[in-house]
C-alpha cells in the first residue's frame, strides 16, 4: 500500500481500453441488477464514477445517475461520453468528500465500484453517504476481496489491500445500514504485482437504510 494519492486526471483518457477494466464494469451492473430492482423512478449516485464505466450500464434502467468523482479530468471524459451518446438523464459532481465536502442530493441508490480501496477513513465515508441516502434506499459497494497487494502494478493511492466482508458488514452496520448482504460479483484474473497470474475475486455488499 502506498499513501501518495493517485493523479487520476492523467489516466482518465485511457483509463477505458483496458479489457479487464470494461468486464469488471459489466460483472458489477449485472450484480448490481441482481441484487437490487431497478426502476424508472429511481435516483442513483455512482460515488467514485471514474469516467462512467458503471453509470453508462446502469443508466438505462433508472431514471437519473449522478455520477460523482473528485477527478475533474475523469468527469471531463464522462461527459465527453454522454454528449457522443446523447444521454439526457446523467449529470456530474466534482466532489472530494476526504476534504469534508458533502454529498449533495439524496438518492434511492448508491452504487461504488473499485473506489473503497483507495480511501483511508472507509466507517467515515460510510457516514457521509448514508445521509444521502432516501428512506428504503439501498447501497451497493464492490471491491476487491482481501488480498496481499499484488493486485495493482502501481500500488499509488491504494489504502487497503481489499477487505474482509465481515469487517466491511460491521462498518455497515455501524453507519446504521441495514439487511446486509453479500455475493462475488466478478472474478478478474490477470498477473499481479509479481507477474504471477491469478485470480482476483470481487464482491458487492448490498445493505438498505436502516
Amino acid at each position: 500500500m502506498q499513501n501518495a494519492k493517485k493523479d487520476f486526471d492523467k489516466e482518465a483518457a485511457a483509463w477505458d481500453e483496458v479489457p479487464a477494466r470494461v468486464k469488471l464494469a459489466d460483472d458489477v451492473a449485472r450484480a448490481v441488477r441482481e441484487a437490487v430492482a431497478l426502476a424508472p423512478s429511481m435516483d442513483v449516485l455512482d460515488f467514485g464514477c471514474g469516467t462512467g464505466l458503471l453509470t453508462l450500464r446502469l443508466q438505462p434502467h433508472v431514471g437519473s445517475v449522478t455520477g460523482l468523482d473528485s477527478s475533474p479530468g475523469m468527469l471531463a471524459r464522462l461527459e465527453e461520453k454522454v454528449a457522443e451518446l446523447g444521454i439526457g438523464n446523467v449529470r456530474t459532481a466534482l466532489v472530494d468528500v476526504s476534504r469534508g465536502e458533502a454529498v449533495p442530493g439524496r438518492y434511492d441508490l448508491i452504487v461504488s465500484s473499485m473506489v473503497l480501496h483507495h480511501v483511508e477513513d472507509v466507517p467515515g465515508l460510510l457516514a457521509r453517504l448514508r445521509p444521502a441516502l432516501a428512506p428504503g434506499g439501498s447501497i451497493c459497494l464492490a471491491d476487491l476481496d482481501s488480498e496481499h497487494g499484488l493486485f495493482h502494478d502501481d500500488a499509488t493511492g491504494v489504502m487497503h489491500d481489499g477487505f474482509e466482508r465481515a469487517e466491511l458488514r460491521a462498518m455497515l452496520e455501524a453507519a446504521g445500514f441495514a439487511d446486509v448482504r453479500d455475493t462475488t460479483a466478478a472474478t478478474v484474473t490477470k498477473p499481479g504485482a509479481d507477474k504471477v497470474v491469478r485470480d482476483f475475486t470481487v464482491f458487492l455488499l448490498t445493505a438498505r437504510a436502516g
